[in-house]
C-alpha cells in the first residue's frame, strides 16, 4: 500500500461551515467529493460508517486509496478515530477545535498534496461521532481566499451599501415590522447565498428597494 504524507491540525473558524451541507453551488466551487459519516457505538469501540457522493467524477482509485489510508491511519491506537474515548481527549484537549457557532463540535483538518478532509466530531454517546467531508484541496483553498473578501451588499445604483464576512448575517425588517437575521455566504463577487437562496447582489437591492424592506449587517 502507498503511504501518504498529511497534516493534521485544528480547523479555522471560517473552515467549519464546510463540514455541513452546503448549496449545489458551493460544493462545485470547493470540489466536493463526498462525506463520510460514522458514529463509535454504544460501547465506543465501533466504527460504524456511511458514505455519501457528491461528484462520483472526482472520486478517482488515487482518491479512494488515499481516504481509506487516513480514515485507517487516524483509527489507530492513540490516534483522535480509535475510539470515543480518544476523540473526547482530542476534543476536550483541544480547546482550539471547538467551532465558534457550534459549539457542541470540535473540528480537524488533514491535508494531502492534492486533498483536504474536514472533519466535524461529536464525542457525545448516541449521536454520530465524525462526519467527515473530502475535497480538492486547491479548489476549497481558492474558494475559502475568495470568500475573504467577503460579501458586498449594494444598491440599485450599484454603488456598495455595506460589506459583511462570509458567513455573517444580515437583518431584514419587513414593512409589517416583523424581523428577521438571514446567514449569508460568498459564491462569487456577483452573487450571494442567503438563507437558502441565491441571488445576483444586484438582483437582491432590486427586491429589497421593489418591497420596501430594509437591509443591514447584524450586530
Amino acid at each position: 500500500m502507498q503511504d501518504f504524507d498529511f497534516d493534521k491540525r485544528a480547523m479555522t473558524s471560517e473552515e467549519d461551515k464546510y463540514t455541513f451541507s452546503q448549496s449545489s453551488q458551493i460544493c462545485a466551487q470547493t470540489g466536493l467529493i463526498g462525506y463520510l459519516r460514522a458514529d463509535m457505538d454504544s460501547d465506543g469501540n465501533g466504527f460504524f460508517s456511511n458514505w455519501f457522493d457528491w461528484r462520483e467524477d472526482l472520486k478517482t482509485q488515487e482518491f479512494k486509496d488515499e481516504f481509506d489510508e487516513i480514515i485507517n491511519s487516524l483509527r489507530e491506537e492513540g490516534d483522535i478515530l480509535h475510539n470515543r474515548g480518544a476523540l473526547a481527549k482530542y476534543c476536550y484537549t483541544t480547546p482550539q477545535s471547538r467551532m465558534d457557532t457550534e459549539q457542541e463540535y470540535y473540528g480537524v483538518r488533514v491535508d494531502t498534496e492534492k486533498y483536504a478532509y474536514l472533519m466535524r466530531l461529536n464525542p457525545n454517546k448516541g449521536e454520530y461521532n465524525m462526519y467527515c467531508y473530502c475535497y480538492r484541496r486547491d479548489w476549497l483553498d481558492d474558494h475559502i481566499r475568495q470568500a475573504r473578501r467577503g460579501i458586498r451588499f449594494v444598491n440599485t445604483n450599484y454603488s456598495v451599501e455595506f460589506t459583511i464576512p462570509d458567513g455573517a448575517k444580515i437583518h431584514v425588517v419587513y414593512p409589517d415590522g416583523q424581523q428577521y437575521d438571514w446567514t449569508c455566504q460568498y459564491i462569487d463577487d456577483y452573487h450571494v447565498e442567503i438563507g437558502n437562496t441565491i441571488y445576483h447582489i444586484l438582483e437582491f437591492a432590486e427586491r429589497m428597494k421593489q418591497e420596501n424592506i430594509f437591509v443591514c449587517h447584524a450586530e
